[in-house]
């Protein structure tokens, strides 16, 4: 049902690759929560100071921060669609971001408050009635709040929105909340056993639960996620459709919020090629990931001698050497050799994984020591680099 009032408000919602569509289509379920919370925290605040239970009413205030914590999603849904300005060259996207950590920080805040008044409650409890209409505030609240979760859950997936998947993550928790109410309550009326405190306690662990799994995936894009591998792929698909790009490396996507990606990346080309030529290729390449994934690209050439198989005989070696010794995730490029009289110096860039506990200083050395092992003649000047994406391996 929620999703034909969407295509009704928004009849063209299909294409969410589309920030305009994008926006339309997270503002509207916003809207929809908001009048879904307001809706629900008028239910359950009459429902709650009749039957004088502070589970009750405590969830229904909830409703009511829900309400406005999706006024500020939508706010924010509106603000990242700000075009860029001389303050912000790179746009308002990530307004979407932050509008998701403030409302996991309203959620935070109703959790704690919660939490203080249960305590009260239970170091002081007072007698709480519970009817038939508080129970049916409180499945009705339950039923709704479960539905937004779906449709909400559903939508962030796919738009990729943060802010929507703290709102599900929110409704799922208020589903339980009002469950554990509604159980409370039956307790309480059919054994005598006043656990109303001990209730509003167990919701407010779960808003308080729910509020920092949506403060968590709204930090991490602003602090700087990788790349997904499914855009890491597609990266490389487009720009190694051209010949004179034999391969690339250091991949950097900086996200500056939805539908807004800087892409730079260093594309191996041959050093004895035409340099309009590669420039062109180069060029093209930027337009393709333009075009395709909607994105400002940045393309590094680094010139690579495809033709001396002495070359690509050690390097196949040395790589070899690194994967059985030091370790098989390293990858190694803008490999180049400089023979002397007396020994052979080669020189590369070592990109490592995610995760790896050794130092840059201990790295270095282990990988001297695997070279010097496969040819004492060679010595190696390693750059040691950390790979921005955990899914790309050169």
């Amino acid at each position: 049902m929620l999703r034909s009032i969407i295509s009704r408000i928004i009849p063209d919602n299909k294409d969410t690759s589309d920030p305009a569509v994008r926006r339309a289509v997270g503002s509207a379920c916003c809207i929809l929560g908001v009048v879904a919370n307001v809706l629900l925290s008028a239910a359950k605040l009459a429902a709650g100071f009749l039957s004088g239970s502070i589970a009750v009413i405590a969830d229904g205030l909830n409703n009511l921060s829900d309400a406005a914590s999706s006024v500020i999603a939508v706010i924010g849904f509106r603000l990242s669609g700000k075009d860029s300005d001389a303050e912000h060259p790179f746009g308002h996207g990530r307004m979407e971001y932050i509008s998701g950590l403030i409302v996991a920080m309203v959620i935070l805040l109703m959790g704690f408050e919660l939490a203080k008044t249960s305590v009260s409650r239970i170091l002081n409890p007072q007698s709480v009635g519970f009817d038939s209409l508080t129970a049916a505030a409180l499945i009705m609240s339950a039923v709704v709040k479960l539905g937004l979760f779906f449709f909400d859950r559903n939508v962030s997936r796919r738009i990729a929105s943060p802010s929507l998947k703290a709102a599900a993550i929110d409704a799922a928790a208020d589903a339980c909340a009002s469950l554990a109410v509604l159980a409370g309550g039956a307790v309480q009326h059919t054994t005598g056993m006043n656990i109303d405190g001990w209730t509003g306690l167990i919701v407010s662990a779960l808003i308080l639960r729910a509020g920092y799994c949506a403060a968590r995936d709204t930090i991490s894009p602003l602090l700087g996620n990788p790349p997904s591998p499914d855009l890491v792929q597609k990266v490389e698909k487009i720009v190694l459709v051209c010949d004179m790009i034999h391969a690339i490396h250091d991949l950097i996507v900086h996200d500056y919020g939805p539908g807004r990606l800087l892409i730079s990346l260093h594309a191996e080309v041959p050093a004895d090629g035409e340099l309009i030529a590669i420039h062109d290729a180069i060029d093209s390449a930027e337009r393709r990931l333009k075009a395709l994934l909607n994105c400002e690209a940045v393309i590094h050439m680094d010139p690579v001698f495809t033709h001396s198989e002495q070359e690509k005989r050690i390097r196949d070696r040395i790589a070899r050497a690194i994967a059985e010794n030091v370790d098989p995730r390293i990858t190694i490029h803008d490999f180049r050799l400089c023979p002397g009289p007396a020994h052979t110096n080669v020189i590369f860039d070592a990109v490592i994984p995610f995760g790896h506990k050794a130092t840059d200083t201990e790295i270095r050395s282990a990988i001297r020591r695997a070279v010097r092992e496969t040819d004492p003649d060679l010595f190696a000047t390693v750059t040691v680099e950390h790979a921005y994406s955990p899914d790309f391996n050169p």
